[in-house]
C-alpha cells in the first residue's frame, strides 16, 4: 500500500511546496484536485503540465492522479436530461483524462456528487444510462492513456446516485470497461450498513484506489474511526494500490493534519 495526500487542503500553496512537505513527512505521492490549479484544465498548457510532473519527480514523489473532477467549470452535469450539457461534460471528462496522464497520474476519482445526482422526476435507471453514455469518451481515452477512472460510492447526504460499494460494482460490471474501477472512501463507507472491512473484502476484485478520512471530516487518527481493521482488511486482500489522505476540515492546518495522520497510519501498519 502506497500513501499519498490530496493537495486541496494546502490552500494557496504552490505545488512545489506541497510536494516538498509531502516528501518531508514521508508520503510517496500527491493527488491533485484540478480546480485548485485553474477553472478548467484546458487552461493549463503543456509546459505547465510538464512542470507539475517534473517538480513531483524532483521531490521523488508520484502524481497519483486527480479527484474533485467536475467542480469546475461550473454547471457541468453527468445526469442532466439536457443532452447538450451531458455532451459538454463528457468532452471535459475526456480532457481530464488527458490532463491526468500528462501530469503522470494513473487514477481519476469520479465522485462529483452534485454533478451525478438524480433531479426531480428522474429515475435511477435513467440517470445510470446518462452517466454510462457520458463516460464512454473518457473511458476510451483512459484505455489509451493507461488511466483508471474510479467510481466513488458516496453517502446519502452527498448524492442520491450510487451510495454503496455494491451499487457501484453493479454499475461497473454492467459497463464492463477495463478502464473503469472502484474507489472506496472511509467516510462514505461509514454511511453503509455493512462493516467497512466487509465492504473492502467484498470489493476486492474491482478496487483500484482508496481515500482515507474520518467521519469528522479530518484524517485518520483524528476521530472515532478505528483504522486497524480497515488496514488489516486491505492487507488481507493484498491491496497494493494508492491510499490518499483526503480531508474536508482544514482548520488544524495542512502540515499538522498530514503529519499526525501519517504517523497514525504508519503505527498501525507496523503492528500488522
Amino acid at each position: 500500500m502506497k500513501l499519498a495526500l490530496c493537495n486541496e487542503m494546502f490552500q494557496g500553496w504552490p505545488l512545489a511546496e506541497v510536494f516538498a512537505c509531502a516528501r518531508r513527512l514521508g508520503y510517496q505521492g500527491v493527488e491533485i484536485a484540478p480546480f485548485t490549479l485553474a477553472p478548467s484544465v484546458t487552461e493549463i498548457p503543456p509546459a505547465w503540465r510538464r512542470q507539475i510532473r517534473n517538480e513531483a519527480r524532483q521531490h521523488q514523489l508520484a502524481i497519483v492522479g486527480t479527484h474533485w473532477l467536475l467542480v469546475k467549470p461550473e454547471g457541468l452535469s453527468l445526469s442532466s436530461p439536457e443532452k447538450s450539457l451531458r455532451a459538454r461534460t463528457a468532452a471535459y471528462l475526456r480532457e481530464l483524462v488527458i490532463f491526468t496522464a500528462e501530469i503522470g497520474g494513473e487514477v481519476m476519482v469520479l465522485g462529483s456528487p452534485r454533478q451525478r445526482s438524480l433531479g426531480s422526476g428522474q429515475t435511477f435507471p435513467e440517470v445510470a444510462g446518462y452517466v454510462a453514455e457520458a463516460l464512454q469518451p473518457a473511458l476510451e481515452e483512459a484505455g489509451k492513456q493507461a488511466v483508471s477512472i474510479c467510481l466513488e460510492p458516496l453517502s446519502r447526504k452527498e448524492t442520491n446516485f450510487i451510495n454503496t460499494a455494491e451499487q457501484a460494482i453493479q454499475f461497473i460490471k454492467e459497463l464492463n470497461h477495463p478502464a473503469l474501477g472502484l474507489i472506496l472512501d472511509v467516510k462514505a463507507m461509514s454511511d453503509e450498513e455493512k462493516p467497512i472491512p466487509e465492504i473492502i473484502r467484498d470489493s476486492a476484485p474491482w478496487l483500484r484506489h482508496v481515500h482515507f478520512n474520518d467521519t469528522n471530516l479530518l484524517g485518520p487518527g483524528w476521530g472515532q474511526t478505528d483504522f486497524k481493521p480497515i488496514l488489516a482488511a486491505l492487507q488481507q486482500i493484498g491491496y497494493q494500490h494508492w491510499a490518499s489522505l483526503e480531508v474536508f476540515d482544514f482548520s488544524p492546518g495542512p502540515e499538522t493534519i498530514a503529519e499526525r495522520s501519517f504517523q497514525y497510519l504508519r503505527q498501525i501498519l507496523s503492528s500488522l
